[in-house]
Order: C-alpha cells, then structure tokens, then sequence
C-alpha cells in the first residue's frame, strides 16, 4: 500500500478506482479534496452548520458505497448534483414539517369548538408512545434524547458515550420503525398531520 502523500499526485479517475477496490487512503483523499465544497454548497442551501454536516456524511457515504465508482465521469459535478439532492430533500421535509406543526397548533387549539373535525391527538399519542417502547432499550434512549431533551448528536453522544455516526444511526433507524408503525395503526392523512419527528 503506498502512503498517502504519493496518492496525492494520483489523479481523480485513479482514485476512484482505488476507492472501488475499497482502498481507504484514496478516499481520504478525496473527502479532503472536495469536502471543503461539499459543506460550502449544502451550507449555502439549508443554511445549517449541523445540517450540512450531516449532509457531508451521506454524500461522501454515497461514493464511498457507490457500485463503480471508477464510471463516475466528473467527481465534482456528480458530488454537486448528490450534495444538491440531499440537501433540497431537506429543506422539502422541513417546510413540510413546519407546516405540519402550524397545522397540530391550529387544530389542538380549535379541538374544543370543532371537536368532530379535530385531529385525536391524545390517540396518536398513545400509538406512538406504544411504538417508542418498542424500540430496543438503546436505540429509545437515543430517540428520547434527541427528541425529548432536544440534544444534538454530538451532545447524545458525549452522554452515551457512542460516536456521532452511530448515533445518527440509531436514530435513522427509530425514526423508520417509528413511521412505519404509524402507518399500520393509523390513518396516513393523521400521521402525516401528526409525525414531524424529522
């Protein structure tokens, strides 16, 4: 394996193609080339420091997990395009979600006048709390900390002594159980009027 410093004079195409054989140093080299540009763009975008971090991380788990990497053309203008998408998906499911959180104000205000056309909220509720205690112990802990504290992934972290990316992990994977379990126990339309967990 060569060292790193004689990789960098490889050129993108050969990079890539040492990325495809899993060759961790070529990536190194490359996630130091254009991260830079990466944070800048999705920064630019969602205008979140901690989002665009996380969207460094999908991006650059994208490539690193990409079937053939070495087809990749322009890395730059394919990193553009991936850092574009993830970030865009965001900023759609944000708005979604604070038009959902209007929307649950607006109606647990108006519960008692129109209590017919009122979303059950207390019913919810009780799904989701029967959802979360499904979940295993640790990843519930994490959710609850994250959602419940309202701590940053790097403060849940720093708390339960796990890294960062695991972290995310175990929250990804909560927030899907926890979507897919409103689903089967309710109506979509409430879920979705209801479910702004991220």
């Amino acid at each position: 394996m060569k060292p790193v410093n004689e990789k960098l004079e490889l050129t993108e195409k050969q990079l890539l193609e040492r990325v495809g054989t899993r060759d961790t140093h070529a990536f190194g080299v490359l996630y130091d080339k254009f991260r830079p540009k990466v944070y800048t763009y999705a920064l630019k975008i969602s205008g979140s420091v901690e989002v665009a971090e996380d969207i460094v991380h999908d991006v650059f788990l994208k490539v690193w997990q990409y079937q053939e990497p070495q087809k990749i053309a322009n890395l730059e203008a394919f990193l553009r395009v991936v850092t574009r998408n993830f970030t865009l998906k965001w900023v759609r499911r944000n708005v979604l979600e604070r038009a959902v959180s209007t929307e649950m104000k607006y109606t647990w205000n108006e519960a008692e006048s129109a209590t017919e056309q009122a979303v059950n909220l207390k019913e919810i509720e009780e799904i989701l709390d029967q959802a979360i205690a499904l979940l295993p112990p640790k990843r519930r802990l994490i959710f609850q900390l994250c959602k419940h504290e309202g701590l940053k992934y790097d403060e849940v972290a720093e708390r339960t002594n796990l890294s960062r990316l695991t972290v995310k992990t175990h929250m990804q994977l909560a927030l899907r159980f926890l979507r897919d379990y409103m689903a089967k126990h309710h109506d979509v339309v409430v879920v979705l009027l209801a479910f702004s967990l991220g």
